[in-house]
Order: structure tokens, then C-alpha cells, then sequence
């Protein structure tokens, strides 16, 4: 079992920023993988940023060249660093992590982009 906890959302203005932090409760040498989704509402939760335990990223294109994924392996924790901020990027974001072959999730944090 891995437990995340999810914080720093909250309600910006257009082109602002945001950092999000998702604290795990294991190790981040045990994931095979990291992300972050996303869901608006009345659509479907959307894969945002991710990484691997080797160090390899992806990004959706509608935030590549605004977003960057990162972790923190000493704190368990993997961050996402949302700049220039669009209404379109409002959405609950949660964090995905992949440990030994089992997915699990983070409950939300909620982003507000403010036009």
C-alpha cells in the first residue's frame, strides 16, 4: 500500500502559477512511475505530466513548456510547477504513482484558473 497526499491548489489568476506536492509514503526509488492527471469537469481525467524511475519525462502538449515535473527523492515527493496558468488548466489534479506493478492514487487537489 502506498499512501500520497496531494497539496498546494488553490485559486490563481491567468498567468500565474501554481506548485503542487505529492507526498508518498514510500519510498520514490520503489515507483516505476510518477504522474500527474487531471480532471475538468464533465470530462475525462487526463494525463498531465509524468516521469519514471529513471528519470525519463512526458508531458501532455497542451502544457509542455509551462509545466515541469519533478521529485524530491530524500521527501518521497514529486512536484508539479505549473507556470503561465490558462482557465482551461482548472481541474481537480491528481497524483499517480506506479508501485511494483500496482497503481495508486492521490485524492485530488483542486486548481482554479481565474480569467
Amino acid at each position: 500500500q502506498v499512501q500520497l497526499v496531494e497539496s498546494g491548489g488553490g485559486l490563481v489568476q491567468a498567468g500565474g502559477s501554481l506548485r503542487l506536492s505529492c507526498a508518498a509514503s514510500k519510498s520514490l526509488f520503489s515507483m516505476n512511475a510518477m504522474g500527474w492527471y487531471r480532471q475538468a469537469p464533465g470530462k475525462q481525467r487526463e494525463l498531465v505530466a509524468s516521469t519514471t524511475r529513471g528519470g525519463s519525462t512526458d508531458y501532455a502538449d497542451s502544457v509542455k513548456g509551462r509545466f515541469t515535473i519533478s521529485r524530491d527523492n530524500a521527501k518521497n515527493t514529486v512536484y508539479l510547477q505549473m507556470n503561465s496558468l490558462k482557465p482551461e488548466d482548472t481541474g481537480l489534479y491528481y497524483c499517480k504513482v506506479d508501485h511494483v506493478g500496482w497503481n495508486y492514487w492521490g485524492q485530488g487537489t483542486q486548481v482554479t484558473v481565474s480569467s
